[in-house]
């Protein structure tokens, strides 16, 4: 069987992403979520005229959650495939990774006062 060239390799692999991300903003409630707050800080961006430092660091810390909330989301369904009944183990890393969540997640809402307090006050 031939192997597939490389900028075929690359058009299937974007082709999945694309395909998880859809399944991660269709089926994930945290997703969408985070999904509508990073479009509120987008709309805040243009409103309060972010400076490209800040546009740029914005944009980090909101796909810095989203791609850490997919993560998460792996882990769990992950977790949930390889042992569906309750393990205290299993358990225990689903805590780790939605604490990796909520770090990334406090991180950019101390980015996001950083960013938009100044302009408020």
């Amino acid at each position: 069987m031939p192997k597939d060239s490389l900028l075929t390799n690359r058009i299937k692999s974007v082709g999945y992403a694309l395909k998880g991300a859809w399944l991660l903003l269709r089926t994930e409630s945290s997703i969408q979520i985070q999904l509508g707050i990073a479009v509120i800080m987008t709309v805040a961006g243009f409103i309060f005229e972010l400076s490209t430092l800040e546009w740029v660091i914005q944009i980090m810390a909101i796909s810095l959650v989203l791609g850490i909330e997919g993560l998460n989301t792996a882990v769990e369904k992950l977790s949930d495939f390889v042992h569906p009944d309750f393990n205290d183990k299993i358990g225990f890393i689903k805590d780790i990774s939605a604490g990796a969540v909520m770090f990334v997640s406090i991180g950019a809402s101390i980015i996001g006062l950083l960013i938009y307090l100044p302009k408020i006050i």
